[in-house]
């Protein structure tokens, strides 16, 4: 019986009908690699369950403290059953990508039971008419608690349920799993009154510890290592209210290659700053074809991993955050990369001088009793309405296996979707995945809030293809002087000149409306290829239905 930390746990609390806390992917599998050229579901739960042993997480199951006087513990599930964890279903004709997004949606909307191991695989099939992957593929819709895994041991998780080559025999390591018994009430409450009365030398020690990091950030900012910025306070937009229980999910592929490319465009640029930047030009289109555009930048949060080498493979979350501003009021494309660029150093910093290590520690001793009860306070009043978000959306970079990889031998074609938890007065957020040759923009957002996503994977299509325009035409241009790094006053300046540029003024909504009825007529995709690196939007679930 292992015990929750205070990250973990809090996904836990904020557990809610309308925010169900599990994040998940939609992984679309070519079975002509299998043996027989063919993939049945008996095969699927066949070799899961030879490779069960390879996971923590599988097999384990919450058990709460009454009335949330503690943290829950993992136990191993003395009633594990495979068949209920992974389900089997098909699309009805045509079987297109509009159709998947319709039921992923839905799969993903619905809570966990947290009285078993915390995860669901969905087997979909017929795809046959999802353009750009070949007939007979199938995919899985997976949901993953969030207290069970962060990105990063969410890919061990992949890893623990795929091979490098279709071969499909059973690990090597013996199974060596046992059952425990599920404790009673009496048991928690003994234990949770021990953990009380350690839990203020706990308190004490993470503070003493956080004195460094406090010192740090003091020095730094005397220093001009970085600065505060009210760019940091986020405004309020139609994203950051009160959510329903139904959501949309929906997403572009983009080239790998020309996605890494886009970094030329601004020295010292990562792929992480040209997500945002991608990011921060769709909600610039999208608000401003609603007439919703805000004055200033909306911010975003980006986890940041802080998982050691030695923690690969353990469950839970280890895992920081920055606020990125993501220039949002800036129409230039390659002046809205290097004043993302400009913030994310400046937050970098920041967080680095505080220590993101530390701010994981601190939240392992918060009461989980005030976190639940926070958590349902703020979800039942509504306080989402009444009180501003720290920040306007979520954008988190996973990367993904660079090689390709199988499933009961049938080869993973694509990381087509991730799929990710939405909170009180968070109604929209993104993944950023690569795969192989591949790069991935998914987002899941609230049905109520956004009714046209495809509207919305438009816009970061549009984002992205205006940035790549703007790196191979500076490309073409003779070389100019190199920039410095941007920290400091060397940064504020630059900031503020970005800040000070005229904006174009938004069109109004009567015209809007009229190119936003008119998307621009695309080409059905070539069959994909194995070596060959494709760029799409897909779909559309605009007219879901309960």
């Amino acid at each position: 019986m292992r015990q929750l930390q205070g990250m973990d746990s809090s996904f836990v609390a904020m557990e809610s009908p309308n925010s169900p806390m599990h994040i998940g992917s939609v992984l679309i599998y070519n079975p002509a690699t299998a043996p027989d050229g063919f993939v049945r579901f008996k095969d699927i739960l066949s070799f899961m369950e030879s490779r069960m042993r390879l996971s923590r997480t599988m097999r384990q199951r919450l058990v709460r403290v009454p009335f949330d006087l503690d943290y829950p513990y993992w136990i191993e599930d003395p009633d594990f059953d495979l068949e209920y964890h992974v389900r089997h279903i098909a699309l009805p004709e045509p079987g297109d990508w509009r159709q998947l997004c319709i039921q992923a949606a839905r799969i993903h909307a619905r809570p966990l039971d947290l009285t078993r191991p915390p995860w669901e695989f969905t087997v979909v099939e017929g795809l046959d008419n999802v353009r750009g992957y070949p007939k007979g593929c199938f995919a899985f819709v997976t949901k993953v608690h969030h207290s069970a895994i962060d990105g990063m041991s969410g890919i061990d998780l992949m890893e623990a349920m795929h091979t490098l080559t279709p071969d499909v025999s059973e690990p090597e390591q013996p199974d060596d799993w046992k059952p425990e018994k599920v404790p009673g009430p009496v048991e928690l409450l003994g234990k949770s009154y021990v953990n009380a009365l350690l839990n203020p030398l706990k308190q004490a020690q993470v503070a003493a510890q956080a004195i460094p990091g406090v010192a740090s950030a003091i020095k730094g900012l005397v220093a001009k290592d970085f600065r505060l910025s009210t760019d940091m306070m986020p405004p309020r937009t139609r994203f950051n209210r009160s959510i329903s229980a139904h959501r949309v999910v929906e997403g572009c592929c983009f080239d790998l290659a020309e996605f890494k490319s886009v970094r030329s465009l601004h020295e010292g640029a990562k792929v992480n700053d040209v997500a945002l930047a991608v990011v921060g030009g769709a909600l610039h289109k999208y608000l401003t074809a609603k007439g919703d555009l805000p004055k200033g930048t909306m911010t975003a949060m980006a986890p940041i991993s802080v998982r050691a080498k030695g923690e690969k493979g353990d469950m839970g979350n280890q895992v920081s955050a920055m606020v990125a501003p993501l220039g949002t009021h800036i129409s230039d494309p390659a002046e809205r990369l290097a004043y993302v660029y400009g913030q994310t150093s400046n937050s970098k910093a920041m967080t680095n001088a505080v220590g993101a290590r530390r701010m994981t520690e601190v939240s392992k001793v918060n009461p989980l009793f005030y976190m639940a009860l926070g958590a349902q306070l703020f979800n039942r009043v509504s306080l989402a309405h009444r009180f501003a978000m720290p920040f306007n959306t979520v954008v988190t970079n996973v990367p993904g296996p660079p090689v390709h990889i199988y499933s009961a031998g049938a080869r993973l074609e694509s990381m087509a979707l991730s799929l990710i938890c939405l909170t009180e007065g968070l109604g929209l957020a993104h993944v950023v995945q690569s795969y192989v040759d591949e790069a991935y923009i998914s987002f899941t957002a609230c049905r109520t809030i956004m009714p046209d996503p495809e509207f919305y994977a438009q816009c970061i299509q549009d984002g992205f293809d205006e940035l790549l325009a703007a790196a191979r035409a500076a490309e073409e241009k003779p070389a100019r002087k190199p920039k410095t790094r941007q920290t400091g006053e060397k940064f504020a300046k630059s900031a503020g000149k970005a800040k000070a540029k005229a904006m174009p003024r938004a069109k109004s909504p009567a015209k809007s409306a009229s190119a936003s009825a008119k998307p621009a007529k695309q080409k059905a995709p070539a069959k994909r290829r194995p070596a060959e690196a494709t760029r799409k939007t897909k779909g559309s679930n605009a007219k879901e239905t309960d």
